[in-house]
This record gives C-alpha cells, structure tokens and sequence, in this order.
C-alpha cells in the first residue's frame, strides 16, 4: 500500500497547480484505483460507478466522461513518472520494446481522435470500418511469473491526413487541427523518448511483420541511441547470402549481397532437413523446438540479420533480428 500511496502521489505532481489541474489529479489518481479494483471492468461507465459507491465521491457524470475524453491531459509528463518508478527494466542487458497498434471502439460522435478507421480483425458480424480511436502504444516486455507480459510505456492518437485535412472537429486540439504523423513516425518519437530515458541499455524493439521493416528502422537507427529489430519475415520477402571479401586487385566497389538464396516460402522445406531440436523457455516451461537459424542479407532492410525458422507439424514460422550477438533460443522465447 505504501509503493502505491508513492507511486499515485508522484502522478499527480505531473498536473497544473489550477482548481482544475487539482481536480483532474484527484480524479486521476482514483480512477487509477478504479481501475486495479479486481471486480471493476475498464469500461468508462463501471468505472464511474465504482468512484461513486466504493470510493463516495460526488461526479457528475458528464464531467466525468469529459475528463475521461480529454486531450489536455500531461500524458508524456505522466509517462516520464511512471518511467522512473520502473525498478529493473532490463532482460539480460537489453530493453525490450513492443510497438503496436490497436482500435479503440467508441459511440459518441465528438470524441477526440475517432474516426473510421479500418479494423482487419473484424469478424464477418462485425463492421469493417467501426468508428473508433486508432492507438498507437508501446510496452515493455518483462517475464512475470514464468509468462511473457507487456507493460504500457507510452500512446499517441493516430489521426488520418483526410481528416485534418477536412478540419473535423475530433481531430482538433483547442480549436487547433493536430499535425499529421504516420504511424512509423509516432512509434520513432515513443521509442526514442523511452531510449533517453534508459540511455545505458541497449533497446530491442520487437515488433510484429508490419512495423518490422526499414520504414521503422531507418529512422531509429538515424537517432543518437543503439536500436535493434526483432520481427517476423514475411513469407515474400527475398533472401540474399552474405556478400564475399573483395580480393586486392577486385576492380570497382565491392559487392553489398552475396548469391540470391530465394523468398523465404522457397527456402521453407530445405531447411527444415537441417533443422535441429533446441530447449526454449515457451509459456512457462522448457519445451523442445525444431528450429534452423543462419545469418543471411535481407535487401529492404540493407544489413545482415539472424534468421531463425521455427517448424511445427504443418506450419512455419520465421523470425529475423539485426542483433546478430542473440541466440536462436533468444529469438525464440
């Protein structure tokens, strides 16, 4: 209860010394409560009860549901809080980070940041196009309790470039249309806030096939601070070997890749015959895994990578990293 007591304390600190910069530090740091009340859904309309039966407060619920929407509160001061009260951030010397997005689905029609956006997990009763916020987030992945687990570390509202430019009314901050930022680029500033922060560690940014390209990697490795990917590869992408050492009289520049080995679907059954049983710690226990890794030259990233293909009974699965010093069994886990 006392890390608890220190940990919402040093959040409020975050908010304006104004009435209403100390009314939304109040209402946040019960909400937050609210929130960790085991029986407490995270829906806006359970948590505003739960404020009002266990913890007897007196809210309006319009109020409520406004301060729930708002777009001024201190989110980068908050997370650079929450950031410092991490104890031991690190897996075996490195920082992991998962970027992803998500859609949030929402009624209201003047909710800040909704919009139509496109939902590709949407089952065949549900609408393609909800109206919803799009999220883009970041999160720390640390093994609690033998399972892999990730922590929030920073967001940021994805607005479409058509609906700024359209000047709708939930893509506006105080009357002000907000600036357009592709989703690469908001996760570049999230994990570049987050490697200043943790500027003594090394960041492995792991990621699923989408964000899990030079688009991603390019920027990052343009900053100040040492970024590795860690993602699946995609099933079309080609594969080259690693380019051979210039000899002394060789005329003109060397070679950047070595011998076209093929599309990752192509190389798939040569090397499961070369594949080997490896020990991995996978959902809370050792288990054993068929797995073939290689170091090869992937073009759309322009640099050397550790592929690591994973076989089960009737599929595959590749993973690649520009870390070359981690392990097959760390790609894995």
């Amino acid at each position: 209860m006392f890390i608890l007591r220190d940990l919402l304390r040093a959040l409020q600190a975050p908010f304006s010394d104004s009435r209403l910069g100390r009314e939304r530090a109040h209402w946040f740091a019960f909400t937050l409560l609210a929130v960790i009340v085991p029986f407490t859904s995270s829906m806006t309309s359970n948590l505003l009860r739960s404020l009002q039966t266990l913890f007897g407060l007196d809210l309006n619920s319009r109020r409520f549901y406004t301060f729930m929407a708002s777009n001024k509160l201190p989110w980068d001061r908050l997370w650079m809080v929450l950031w410092k009260q991490i104890p031991d951030p690190a897996v075996e010397g490195r920082l992991l980070v998962a970027p992803d997005d998500s859609i949030n689905n929402k009624t209201g029609r003047k909710i800040f940041g909704c919009s139509f956006f496109h939902d590709h997990t949407a089952k065949l009763n549900q609408p393609t196009y909800p109206w919803s916020q799009n999220i883009v987030s970041i999160g720390l992945l640390k093994m609690i309790k033998g399972r892999w687990c990730c922590l929030p570390l920073a967001f940021r509202f994805y607005f479409m470039k058509k609906d700024i430019e359209a000047q709708s009314l939930t893509a506006k901050i105080a009357g002000v249309p907000v600036t357009f930022r592709s989703k690469m680029a908001q996760a570049v500033v999230m994990l570049c806030s987050v490697a200043e922060q943790f500027s003594q560690l090394p960041v492995l940014v792991v990621t699923d096939s989408w964000f899990g390209n030079d688009g991603l990697l390019r920027p990052l490795n343009a900053s100040a601070y040492a970024f590795e990917l860690l993602s699946r590869l995609r099933a079309n992408v080609t594969l080259y070997d690693l380019p051979p050492q210039a000899s002394i009289r060789q005329r003109g520049r060397p070679r950047k890749y070595g011998t076209r080995l093929g599309s990752a679907s192509e190389l798939a059954a040569s090397r499961k015959t070369q594949a080997k049983m490896r020990s991995v710690f996978l959902y809370g226990k050792q288990r054993e895994v068929l797995a073939y890794d290689e170091v090869v030259m992937l073009k759309n990233l322009r640099c050397p990578v550790r592929l690591v293909w994973v076989f089960r009974k009737t599929r595959r699965v590749a993973f690649f990293s520009t870390g070359l010093t981690l392990s097959a069994q760390q790609v894995i886990e």
